[in-house]
């Protein structure tokens, strides 16, 4: 299904769901952070995806994580809660979905980056590779909050 990101864009189309999501902000023994590149639209991203029934948030991290990138984690922290109303995902079914998402910070456990039927791509990424990335606003603002190692976590 394609995705199209609309961020303070004033034809966006209106929201018509609001799913709880959340990405994970992994780093490696070297500073690196886990990203993959997105089959839906091509964009880098922090591995992540919508909570199911029955989980607790925290086990939404780590599923997702290891269902998309093959990489074990342990949920340590809260970088932040992401709920711009003016970022809505456009799906090619219909949906308009409005921003919430709980960007976790992790530790890494074990495995080995492989990609899956969501990214085409997995791989630890350096601070210093970023800007060589395509990579949405709205993710990049996790992803340096992730590395400025903040107290408190992101809101808003």
């Amino acid at each position: 299904m394609a995705r199209t990101e609309h961020f303070n864009n004033p034809n966006a189309p209106k929201p018509n769901s609001i799913v709880v999501a959340v990405t994970v902000f992994v780093q490696d023994d070297q500073g690196r952070v886990l990203l993959i590149q997105r089959t839906d639209n091509g964009l880098w991203a922090l591995p992540g995806g919508a909570q199911d029934f029955g989980e607790y948030i925290a086990e939404t991290a780590v599923r997702e994580t290891r269902e998309e990138t093959g990489i074990g984690i342990e949920v340590t922290g809260v970088v932040g809660i992401y709920t711009n109303p003016n970022h809505v995902v456009e799906y090619s079914d219909g949906e308009v979905r409005q921003q919430f998402s709980i960007c976790f910070r992790a530790r890494y456990i074990d495995g080995e980056p492989r990609t899956s039927a969501e990214s085409s791509e997995v791989r630890w990424v350096g601070q210093h590779e970023m800007d060589g990335l395509s990579i949405h606003p709205s993710m990049r603002l996790r992803i340096d909050r992730g590395f400025e190692r903040q107290s408190d976590p992101y809101i808003g």
